[in-house]
């Protein structure tokens, strides 16, 4: 004999709960790292700042002779550089929460205007770098995923070399050849569009060895796929199965890595920029250290940790894009 328990003792199903969307959390996710991240970096680099030998005071007076005791402690009221560390330090924070990076020592000027005056030919390099390697590396890794062996070797010993090869002595070379040789470039400034291009392709040959190998090892992978075999039973050629398929599969990977790699780029062009003798935050930040710019250098810390992060934010954004897998995973 069955029973049957009547509808209104039956224990309530359980409510299901929405899950939050993929982009509200990854929005969430970087909001809390931006505070943790930005936080450590400008305490790290702080203290480090601190334990450096020398005087402050002694880089805001540098063009002063003579400089009376009355004269230091009023500049060193002014900057807030008579307060213990630790109030130094909560009024930094402070200060960095309010959008105020402090004043540089050097030139008298706000540190975001000195490092935004200066950012827009670093932009423009490492810009143009980036574009310039990952065309040059879908295109590559088209042409010899899946290829013949000799065809894969003559392309690993050009990633294995472009990777190994310094950037200074590729530029060095570059330069030799392209400018005081054979001039068809001029190897210095930032006065034509031609003279952007050495230094692009001195910070985008190493780029295209890494950014390739990612590329056509992972098109390698996805050929042995059962979804190429299906793809291949519709009628789909070969440049349209790589083109179409495999290089969207395989993209996710080297996204993720041109995104640390881009990040790393405008903020450390610094090498490429005092070789060219170009202007840029790299070779601002150089002096800074330099003449012991303190406000400037923490600026900067600040600044690459909110590139680095925003950076990771929007590649995030745009992965479930490319493949819709990712908007399942949790």
């Amino acid at each position: 004999m069955t029973t049957t328990v009547p509808e209104r003792i039956r224990p309530a199903a359980p409510a299901r709960r929405r899950a939050i969307p993929r982009w509200l959390r990854v929005l969430l996710r970087s909001v809390f790292d931006l505070v943790l991240v930005v936080w450590l970096a400008a305490t790290l680099a702080y203290l480090a700042l601190r334990l450096v030998p020398g005087d402050p005071l002694d880089v805001l007076l540098s063009g002063v002779q003579d400089a009376t005791p009355e004269m230091r402690a009023a500049i060193a009221a002014q900057y807030g550089l008579d307060q213990p560390v630790i109030v130094q330090y909560l009024g930094y924070l402070g200060g960095v929460l309010r959008g105020d990076l402090g004043t540089s020592y050097l030139r008298g000027a706000p540190v975001t205007e000195v490092l935004f005056s200066e950012l827009a030919p670093t932009v423009e390099l490492t810009v143009a770098a980036m574009l310039m390697a990952v065309l040059a590396s879908i295109g590559i890794a088209l042409a010899t995923s899946g290829r013949r062996r000799a065809v894969r070797f003559l392309s690993q010993s050009f990633e294995i070399v472009a990777v190994s090869v310094p950037s200074f002595w590729l530029g060095i070379v570059l330069m030799t050849v392209f400018s005081f040789g054979l001039r068809w470039v001029p190897a210095f400034g930032n006065e034509t569009p031609a003279a952007l291009i050495l230094p692009v392709i001195t910070l985008a040959v190493p780029l295209v060895g890494v950014i390739t190998q990612i590329l056509r090892e992972r098109m390698e992978h996805q050929l042995h796929e059962p979804f190429v075999t299906t793809i291949r039973a519709r009628g789909v050629g070969e440049a349209g199965l790589r083109s179409r398929h495999l290089l969207r599969h395989a993209s996710v990977p080297a996204l993720t890595l041109s995104s640390i790699i881009f990040g790393s780029l405008l903020t450390g062009t610094v090498i490429i920029e005092t070789l060219f003798a170009r202007p840029g935050i790299g070779r601002v930040i150089v002096m800074a250290l330099q003449n012991r710019d303190v406000p400037v250098v923490l600026g900067f810390v600040i600044f690459a940790a909110l590139v680095f992060i925003v950076i990771n934010t929007v590649v995030d954004l745009l992965l479930p894009l490319i493949d819709p897998r990712l908007k399942e995973q949790r």
